[in-house]
């Protein structure tokens, strides 16, 4: 069995009542709404061009999800830019944003417990630096989450416990770019966010390596513009791996 599957490969396998099949239809509405666009155009440019690929482990730890993101990477840039890796899990009654905050961090720091691949070069082992970025596989890889908590943020909200991981050399030519194409582009993305959420963009948005950014704040937004707190100092097995604040 393939462990991640296209567009396609969801509707072939799923039938209209299965969970996976409910959660990636309302994931595809929001995705091709032409009278509420989702603000993240390069998410739905992907979608839409069939380059975005999908999971639905269960239940959904670090055992089950690491082989399918190091199977996402083995394929990544064979299938091209735009794409992501998005995992969707069993709905489950809704839960606090501070719940699945913790269920997002504690994901991402089992992962690379799991991983035995050398750091990136380059890529800090310290979540407060702005070179820091989640790696996996040897990849830095960008991560956002949405959750069913989510009302304010539509943008981050789902109908299940959902995480999008996209390799960082996808961002290659767009967040550093000066065409006037892409600028327009991420002019856009703004304005559609301001129009789509219910607060204004988070405070938070930046671009990686520039020093005032930190990439973890941007990974998991929740419903108010206040900064987070770092959830950990660095993710991993010991020794490097410290004690959790709060």
């Amino acid at each position: 069995m393939d462990l991640v599957l296209t567009r396609n490969d969801v509707a072939g396998r799923y039938g209209g009542q299965d969970w996976q099949r409910v959660v990636f239809s309302e994931f595809d509405a929001a995705l091709t709404s032409k009278s509420r666009p989702f603000p993240c155009v390069f998410g739905v440019a992907g979608f839409k061009t069939d380059r975005l690929r999908f999971a639905f482990p269960e239940p959904l730890t670090p055992e089950t999800l690491a082989p399918i993101l190091r199977n996402y990477l083995a394929q990544a840039r064979g299938i091209g830019a735009m794409t992501s890796l998005v995992i969707f899990a069993r709905p489950t009654p809704v839960d606090t944003l501070e719940a699945y905050r913790d269920q997002f961090w504690d994901l991402l720091d089992g992962l690379v417990a799991l991983d035995d691949s050398p750091q990136p070069e380059g890529v800090s082992r310290n979540l407060d630096d702005p070179t820091w970025e989640f790696s996996f596989g040897g990849e830095p890889i960008f991560v956002v989450c949405n959750t069913p908590a989510h009302v304010l943020r539509q943008s981050r909200r789902s109908s299940s416990f959902m995480i999008t991981f996209q390799p960082r050399w996808v961002f290659n030519g767009i967040t550093d770019s000066k065409a006037p194409s892409i600028t327009r582009s991420l002019d856009r993305v703004r304005e559609l966010l301001s129009e789509y959420d219910m607060l204004a963009p988070s405070p938070t948005l930046g671009h990686y390596g520039d020093p005032a950014n930190r990439e973890y704040q941007q990974y998991f937004i929740d419903d108010t513009n206040e900064t987070p707190a770092c959830p950990y100092h660095q993710l991993g097995k010991p020794p490097l791996k410290l004690v959790k604040e709060g």
